[in-house]
């Protein structure tokens, strides 16, 4: 089925029932040279993003992260027009390397004012990383098998940052910070020259015609936005990313001080979970439709979360943070390939920065308002509440169902 200009819900039944044909196969060169990108930009944000904040102190440690969080939001909103003008290719060069250079450049001076205006740069790098790379990696997978590649993506991608998040502090405090800058700007900086044989070339399984492909003029992100096929996904996944920051946040404090073991291994278990579900998610989605796992998904986010407001229980908090985990990476693939698949080609940027902030904006604003929130609640009504409050994104979860029947 070639994906329509208006990104409004499709029908998917008929593609579930009908006789499928030879599946293509999902992995060609030039997505197998995206993935070493994929695991170079993981490598070198995640190796930095507890390091920087830690060497930077107390005092700048702050500003450090929210200079490098801000500015990759206007990265990513930045990125569709960028991507509308010089296409994948070049704004994904250019992202890997204002993410890697400044690494290189941060040992130059420990200053407040210097370590946030390198994180600033590197920010805007990984925001167009995010959009560019997203988008070409869509136009690199078969649109058959476009939830199973974009799951696998992301377990390539997932499973370097799991190690070098806690590599990188271990790194500077063992090895020094000039060798840990230098690992993660030269990690980035290496991958450019595979950027250049990333051909956006249109699976041979389901042809485009040209004027569809070529002559389509991209969504911008207000249109984006207006489009319910569009929005309605993206409110799901913003419900459940504001659960996640949360949870990553605030389940560390949350736990007794003499079970800190388990909010450890809570956390391993919930990233775990999660990367194990969403490429089991794609596969389903595939064969069967991404739209049906959006709504269990999105419910059993609300349950696993709720789960957690038994604090003092470590069975409650492994159980909870194992079907949360599970259910976000559910959630995560089906809302991103539900969403490519009501688009042309030249809007997947758009589709790709829109994904991408309710990811980051979900995750900031839930953990900011949960802070304020327990003030008055404590924690256990604090989890109680936000999982009360996801449910609220069952309405429109809902009738994007009923829409696509």
């Amino acid at each position: 089925m070639t994906p329509a200009a208006d990104p409004t819900p499709v029908p998917e039944s008929t593609a579930a029932t009908a006789p499928a044909p030879a599946r293509p196969p999902l992995l060609c060169r030039a997505l197998v040279l995206r993935l070493v990108s994929v695991v170079a930009v993981a490598v070198s944000f995640f190796l930095l993003l507890s390091a920087v904040p830690t060497h930077a102190g107390r005092g700048a440690a702050g500003l450090a992260t929210s200079a490098l969080m801000l500015s990759t939001v206007l990265g990513e909103l930045a990125g569709p027009r960028v991507l509308g003008r010089y296409g994948h290719r070049g704004p994904l060069a250019a992202g890997l390397f204002l993410l890697g250079a400044p690494a290189l450049a941060l040992p130059l001076d420990d200053g407040a004012a210097w370590t946030a205006s390198m994180c600033l740069v590197r920010g805007l790098g990984f925001g167009l990383t995010m959009v560019a790379g997203g988008a070409l990696t869509a136009a690199l997978i078969p649109p058959e098998r476009r939830g199973e590649g974009l799951a696998l993506v992301g377990v390539v991608g997932g499973v370097p940052s799991l190690v070098t998040l806690p590599l990188g502090v271990w790194m500077s405090e063992h090895l020094g910070y000039v060798p840990l800058t230098t690992t993660a700007g030269l990690a980035a900086l290496a991958a450019i020259p595979t950027v250049a044989a990333l051909r956006e070339v249109q699976p041979p399984s389901t042809p485009e015609p040209p004027a569809v492909s070529a002559e389509t003029p991209a969504l911008g992100m207000v249109a984006a936005v207006r489009a319910v096929g569009l929005r309605r996904p993206t409110a799901v996944f913003f419900a459940t990313a504001l659960a996640a920051g949360i949870l990553v946040t605030f389940l560390p404090l949350a736990v007794p001080r003499a079970s800190a073991g388990i909010a450890t291994t809570a956390l391993l278990v919930q990233s775990t979970a999660s990367t194990a579900a969403r490429y089991a998610a794609g596969r389903y989605g595939d064969r069967r439709g991404a739209t049906r796992l959006i709504a269990p998904g999105l419910l059993a986010s609300a349950a696993g979360l709720s789960m957690l407001a038994a604090t003092t229980s470590p069975v409650a908090v492994l159980t909870g943070t194992a079907v949360f985990g599970a259910s976000f990476g559910v959630v995560q693939n089906a809302t991103l390939t539900l969403m490519y698949s009501r688009v042309t080609r030249p809007s997947y940027g758009t589709v790709s920065a829109l994904w991408n902030l309710a990811y980051d904006g979900g995750m900031g604003i839930g953990a900011a308002g949960f802070g304020l929130l327990t003030a008055h609640t404590g924690y256990a009504w604090g989890f109680a509440l936000t999982a009360l409050l996801m449910t609220t994104a069952l309405g429109p979860a809902l009738r994007d169902r009923r829409s696509a029947a």
